[in-house]
């Protein structure tokens, strides 16, 4: 959680609230060997574990804190296709076709969540339906351009509507514009995450908890020491935050420049009636504005409203947040402005500079996987597939992401993150103005 230890905050997440975890796994003791070592259990090394004892490999997973207890578990929840950056790193610097290749490959992470809920048996309120919203006239014609780039280029079709005709898909005075697609959707992404884990236990992939990798020695076997135990192997997956300062440095010090941990907030409110939920949003899907420094929100299986934004790019809780979100929900959803709000939590997201996933090796047999900049539901399914894929040899469909090039974050260890604070201050006024 990145909620300060000094504010009046419920740091229990609405997801943790909902879902009954199995009992703490055993922390790692003692030396145990592997074909390939995956270091964090959330969804990309949990999506990886599976890929890879598919093919046969002995995998084990190690996790510094719970399983899912960062990013994948306490997300929006909202599974989006395509890439934070859009297009535009793919087709400048790998050409038309490449990108368009990344772009299929990003819709078929989309249809990887279904297949794994079938095969799994994971029932976590999976939801279709993305609506897009722009509250300017600026605002209104990007959107209608990304719609018809999609249309032109990838034949992937929203239905944008303006004036009137957004109060069809949301019942908000805040809108001019918006558009909706059937392929994204929504899912609560904690009980997806265990689900997850039990799907790649029952593979026979062995998960400790409690286990930060205090240090990792690379060479012809990897080895991952704990305070407790090691694991060698033959490969290791680098999944979890590289940047937090609990592990990170010490596991992979020269990603660190290249991502940036972002603070993001959520509040949940209390139940609603169904019929307020149906006529604020009519088709239940996950909603999105296109402000750099955005909204985010949908309803729950249970009728909660979960609205996320208040970005932080100082990694410090932003003041009165509990008041804040409550206030900006109530400016979008003027009917939700009394209603009670029951669980409030934070935490980091990695973002790369250019908002591109960045997926690659580190010599011959140590991959990363990070920078799904708010991407992650969706995207850290296909990254698992892809670097199984290149570990058992096969690697074109890896390497298309792995020739990206990622610029790191201006101004040292010291300096970037007041750097990216004025940034995002331009970006906060732009939008505001």
């Amino acid at each position: 959680m990145l909620l300060d230890s000094d504010t009046q905050l419920n740091q229990t997440s609405y997801y943790e609230a909902s879902v009954q975890r199995p009992e703490l796994g055993a922390p790692l003791q003692g030396d145990v060997q592997a074909d390939v070592l995956v270091v964090g259990a959330g969804y990309a090394g949990l999506s990886a574990a599976i890929e890879l004892a598919r093919r046969g490999y002995e995998v084990v997973v190690l996790e510094a804190d719970r399983v899912c207890s960062g990013a994948s578990g306490r997300n929006g929840g909202q599974a989006i296709a395509g890439f934070a950056s859009g297009q535009a790193p793919f087709e400048q610097q790998l050409g038309k076709a490449a990108a368009r290749l990344a772009w299929d490959m990003s819709m078929q992470s989309i249809d990887l969540i279904a297949e794994r809920i079938r095969e799994f048996d994971i029932a976590c309120d999976h939801v279709k339906g993305y609506l897009y919203v722009a509250d300017s006239p600026r605002k209104a014609r990007a959107l209608a351009q990304d719609c018809e780039a999609m249309q032109r280029d990838h034949g992937f079709a929203h239905d944008f509507v303006n004036g009137a005709e957004v109060q069809r898909y949301i019942q908000s005075p805040r809108y001019c514009a918006a558009a909706f697609e059937p392929v994204s959707g929504h899912l609560h992404p904690l009980k997806y995450g265990l689900g997850l884990v039990r799907a790649a236990q029952s593979l026979g992939v062995k998960i400790y908890e409690k286990s930060a990798v205090t240090a990792l020695e690379r060479g012809t076997l990897v080895r991952a020491r704990t305070t407790q135990g090691s694991v060698s192997a033959r490969f290791a997956v680098l999944a979890g935050n590289c940047t937090l300062p609990e592990y990170g440095p010490k596991v992979a010090p020269e990603l660190t420049p290249r991502i940036m941990p972002v603070g993001t907030y959520m509040i949940s409110t209390a139940p609603l009636s169904e019929a307020l939920c149906r006529q604020l949003i009519p088709s239940n899907a996950a909603v999105c504005d296109n402000n750099f420094i955005l909204d985010y929100f949908r309803f729950s299986a249970d009728h909660r409203m979960l609205f996320g934004g208040r970005v932080s790019y100082s990694t410090r809780t932003p003041p009165n947040l509990k008041a804040v979100m409550a206030q900006r929900m109530g400016a979008i959803f003027p009917q939700l402005k009394n209603v009670p709000v029951d669980h409030v939590w934070g935490g980091f997201v990695d973002i790369s500079m250019n908002r591109a996933p960045d997926f690659g090796r580190l010599g011959s047999n140590v991959y990363y996987l990070q920078g799904f900049s708010g991407h992650g539901v969706a995207l850290t399914g296909l990254a698992g597939q892809l670097v199984a894929q290149a570990v058992a040899g096969q690697a074109e469909r890896f390497d298309l992401f792995a020739k990206l090039q990622h610029r790191s974050f201006p101004g040292g260890p010291w300096l970037r993150t007041p750097s990216l604070v004025l940034g995002m201050l331009y970006h906060r006024l732009r939008d505001a103005f």
